[in-house]
């Protein structure tokens, strides 16, 4: 018998929906019913996501200056709140766990309003606007790089990692082994639904430029836009190279587990499952994130010497192509970096924020929960 109902909240993206997911999977292991509210783009992930429903709600971003799109918006956003209040009354969750998104505006902030205990879990190491609007309301912050202090809400906030999937832990379990100089070089490149063209049009290149022998030894996963498919895909054929190019992989974290190395950008969940898994990365942050919060998460691993960080505008197809020499012909450096990364790693994370939901569920104080050792 179920032990009630947790309601979470996730924008559609993968860096979202994945910790909701890890979250999703711990709390039915101990015994809870979940329910997920999202909106229509996370129905590629819905597949996988072990929710007893799934809920989408009307939301809508405000970052118009258009008063007609405002007024649009407002509108929406209050055609939200109506129905999350109607979902609220409907299923009477424990507990309502925001994991950031303009879609999890509505449900949250209906839950404060009813009463219903709730938390948000923050992924970035820069607080997203929708849990920047939400974190006054509710009871909890869960942070992945989040700081306990010095934060907008010190009190209420707990830096619990970021839960990565048991697809990533599975992973994990695979050890880094180096990639000899006849072997093959497993390299994974992707980008995120924002940042892929960049890399479609720079690994092309920056391959090329590579000696055949090395060329030979590559065998690429590469996620790209569907709009950019032919173009590398010819690519790679012309550079006789191994290729599997797509839009998306739904068994990535496998990859990651077999990548000697990855090149990518670094939203949260990114950077989490890199550490987890203990893989070296070049991490090149998404440029035009309007809180620069990639530049921080990148940052937060490339102290541990994980990673390496390369502002976009600096790497040129000729000095990724001088990356990946050196990458392929030094696989003693690029065991260090995975060393490093796995240390950094949070593997217990969705159980410590699981932790966290229970106590928040039971309206125990935070202070209580963190003076427990969380």
């Amino acid at each position: 018998m179920s032990k009630g109902i947790i309601l979470l909240a996730a924008g559609g993206t993968g860096g979202h929906v994945f910790p909701a997911e890890a979250l999703a999977h711990k709390l039915k292991e101990r015994g809870y019913s979940v329910h997920l509210v999202t909106d229509s783009r996370a129905e590629r992930y819905a597949g996988k996501f072990p929710a007893d429903e799934i809920h989408v709600v009307p939301s809508a971003t405000i970052g118009s200056k258009n008063p007609i799109k405002v007024a649009k918006s407002l509108w929406t956003l209050w055609t939200g709140m109506r129905a999350a209040r109607k979902l609220i009354r409907n299923i009477r969750p424990l507990c309502v766990v925001g994991f950031g998104g303009y879609p999890t505006i509505p449900p949250l902030l209906a839950a404060t309003r009813m009463g219903v205990p709730a938390m948000i879990h923050e992924q970035n190491a820069v607080m997203g606007r929708a849990n920047k609007a939400l974190a006054a309301r509710v009871q909890a912050i869960a942070g992945g790089f989040l700081p306990e202090k010095g934060g907008a809400f010190p009190e209420k906030t707990v830096t619990t990692g970021n839960p990565v999937r048991p697809a990533v832990i599975e992973a994990a379990k695979q050890p880094y082994v180096p990639s000899g100089p006849d072997d093959p070089f497993n390299l994974v490149v992707f980008g995120g639904s924002q940042g892929a063209q960049y890399f479609s049009k720079a690994m092309p290149t920056a391959i090329s430029l590579l000696e055949e022998p090395l060329r030979k030894r590559l065998r690429i996963t590469q996620q790209v836009r569907p709009e950019d498919m032919e173009t590398v895909n010819s690519c790679t054929r012309r550079l006789e190279m191994g290729a599997e190019v797509a839009p998306f992989f739904t068994d990535m974290a496998e990859r990651i587990g077999a990548a000697h190395l990855v090149i990518c950008r670094s939203g949260a969940s990114t950077v989490s499952e890199l550490a987890v898994i203990g893989r070296p990365a070049i991490l090149v942050p998404y440029p035009y994130a309007l809180d620069h919060d990639q530049a921080a998460n990148a940052a937060a691993l490339a102290a541990t010497g994980g990673v390496k960080v390369i502002a976009q505008a600096e790497l040129t197809p000729e000095k990724l192509s001088t990356i990946l020499r050196g990458a392929m012909t030094m696989p003693e450096k690029l065991a260090k970096m995975a060393a490093a990364a796995k240390q950094a790693g949070k593997p217990d994370a969705a159980s410590l924020l699981a932790d966290m939901v229970e106590a928040i569920a039971a309206k125990r104080s935070i202070q209580e929960f963190k003076g427990a050792g969380v």
